[in-house]
């Protein structure tokens, strides 16, 4: 007997990949832009294989209609008091954690319904056979941003939470939201919409975040070098420098003094140094990866030579920062000088074919677009990178908020990492042009000879000095197999270390934490997945095992240097004047 309609929701997939691809062309023409993402017509080449593919259509057609089956059996199941769900959702999904998404009948109902229907959708795009790499990237992507966004817990009608938000305040709730809504839209200057994520008016650099004591002791158009107090009599000979991403603010790696790797790393004896980029407007437009190299990666480290006597010292990167210091080191290399006694990369690419789902926003087009944009300003804008960053993450990042802030009426809470991450920086244009080009799209970096840098043709595979990478499993900036093979194009000692979490936690995990653990394996094998196989799980924190390994490289003993009284004379306080400044606030 055929279904008669209303019995069972039913989704045609070619059309809703057509509709969609109108629907995205009509809002970029009402915009005046044109589809720069290729977007639409990425949609336009999925449903053209869908529908050349009509028996595996069929079949999924009638899958999530056997799925609906199920949750209707579910759902007479349950008023029988018989529970046995037809879609849970996956661990870690905050969006139905309350109660009443699983404890209300018709809230579960709605719930479940939009995990079945969801996960269809996705299974579908991501199944289509013949679609190129790129275009399949962004498919895959803007699907699930359309999902998200669709989540019924975003809406008041279908959020438990807001309607029970609704009857206790007697509506206050959204009043008080949409006040949150036109704040975050004057904060905006009209720019695109900025969701708050913390009070950021709790923080202050060096009162309560970026508090470990140390001095400025050097600086340029560039960056600001910071020199921090020992708290020990004695240090290791060879200094530490730290090259933090210029993507963001380098005190990411000094939140609080629980979680500090800076203060953590003073406390072992090391004299700290850590590069504090400027955050560049109109004056920098000019400024290249040349001179990212010249006068950040070089002059900091004669910077740190001058301020403690010695030449040779111990350098850590971190995520753009590994990446330029894998190129300072391939560029010492062709000089034949070796003032790097060690390497430490912390989720850094420098073999870039792996992207991750940062890939789906470069292309040709995309960045013909984007240098067109940058070339206006002089810069790409901070708060376009961090929109591109939430996407990655958009149900954290984006939509949590969007209900806290906008359909809960409450204020975000103060938390010192998101302070951090809407405390944005912009990218000079030529550099930023040349970093996307020949690392990201054409993966040059790898290539012996593939790029030239201050006049010195690149080769990382002829880097000697012994190297630590430290990646995380779940990172989706820098893939940790991307990363390894990275580490694999390394001639010398190389040591590879696969810490938990993501991007930030699994580096920023202090070493009195137990969570996340790290895996190690002596072995090198040229696949990450059989790396994996063969590696050893440890408990706790990377940080310990990271100083044992550098201690091997710290050239002995040296009483405590305090800034300033070395050959450079102290200019500042940290977190210094570069640091201070924010985007959104421009008077700082």
């Amino acid at each position: 007997m055929p279904a008669q309609q209303g019995d069972f929701p039913a989704f045609d997939a070619v059309a809703a990949a057509q509709v969609g691809a109108r629907l995205v062309g009509e809002f970029l023409k009402r915009q005046g832009a044109p589809d720069e993402s290729g977007v639409s017509q990425a949609f336009l080449d999925l449903g053209a294989k869908l529908l050349a593919d009509p028996l595996k259509l069929a079949q999924t057609q009638l899958d999530l209609w056997q799925d609906y089956a199920r949750l209707w059996q579910h759902t007479l199941l349950r008023m029988l008091g018989q529970p046995a769900p037809a879609a849970a959702s996956e661990p870690g999904d905050k969006r139905f954690s309350h109660p009443d998404w699983e404890q209300n009948f018709a809230f579960d109902f709605i719930k479940q319904s939009y995990l079945i229907a969801a996960r269809h959708i996705h299974k579908t795009v991501k199944d289509v056979e013949g679609l190129d790499e790129q275009t399949a990237r962004k498919v895959d992507f803007y699907t699930r941003q359309y999902l998200d966004a669709l989540s019924p817990s975003n809406f008041v009608h279908t959020n438990p939470q807001v309607l029970r938000a609704m009857m206790e305040t007697r509506g206050e709730n959204l009043v008080n939201g949409l006040k949150n809504l036109l704040e975050d839209l004057e904060n905006g200057r009209g720019g695109p919409l900025m969701v708050r994520m913390t009070d950021t008016s709790a923080f202050e650099l060096g009162r309560n975040v970026a508090t470990t004591p140390g001095k400025v002791v050097f600086q340029n158009d560039l960056m600001q070098l910071i020199q921090y107090q020992p708290t020990t009599r004695q240090v290791r000979r060879r200094p530490l420098l730290i090259f933090p991403p210029w993507i963001n603010k380098y005190y990411i790696l000094d939140l609080r003094q629980d979680n500090s790797f800076v203060r953590w790393t003073v406390e072992q004896g090391h004299t700290v140094f850590v590069v504090s980029w400027v955050n560049p407007d109109q004056r920098h437009a000019d400024k290249t990866f040349d001179d990212y190299l010249t006068e950040g990666a070089l002059a900091a480290m004669e910077a740190v030579a001058l301020a403690t006597g010695e030449r040779e010292l111990n350098a850590v990167g971190y995520c753009l920062g590994g990446t330029l210091l894998a190129c300072a080191l391939a560029y010492l290399e062709a000089r034949k000088d070796r003032r790097v006694a060690s390497a430490t990369f912390l989720a850094s690419l420098i073999d870039f074919r792996e992207p991750g789902e940062l890939g789906v926003f470069i292309d040709e087009k995309q960045l013909n677009a984007l240098e067109r944009r940058m070339n206006e300003r002089g810069y790409l804008e901070g708060q376009e990178m961090a929109a591109t960053f939430n996407m990655l993450r958009s149900n954290d990042l984006i939509w949590s908020f969007v209900v806290n802030n906008y359909l809960l009426g409450k204020d975000p809470l103060p938390f010192d990492l998101l302070f951090w991450n809407s405390d944005s920086t912009r990218m000079p244009a030529k550099m930023h042009s040349f970093y996307l080009r020949n690392m990201y799209l054409h993966n040059k970096l790898r290539e012996p000879g593939g790029i030239t840098l201050a006049g010195e043709p690149i080769d990382v595979s002829r880097i000697s000095a012994p190297a630590y990478f430290l990646s995380a499993s779940e990172d989706h900036i820098a893939l940790w197999q991307s990363t390894y093979y990275g580490a694999a194009l390394l001639p010398g000692k190389v040591k590879f270390v696969l810490g938990g979490s993501g991007h930030i936690a699994g580096v920023v995990n202090p070493a009195g934490s137990r969570k996340y653990g790290y895996r190690t394996n002596p072995k090198r094998p040229a696949d990450p997945e059989t790396w994996l196989d063969g590696a050893r799980r440890h408990e706790g924190s990377w940080w310990p095992d990271w100083d044992k390994w550098v201690a091997r490289y710290g050239g002995g003993r040296a009483p405590a240097r305090v800034p300033g009284q070395g050959s450079l004379p102290a200019l500042e306080d940290a977190p210094g004047s570069y640091a201070a400044r924010r985007l959104d606030r421009p008077d700082a």
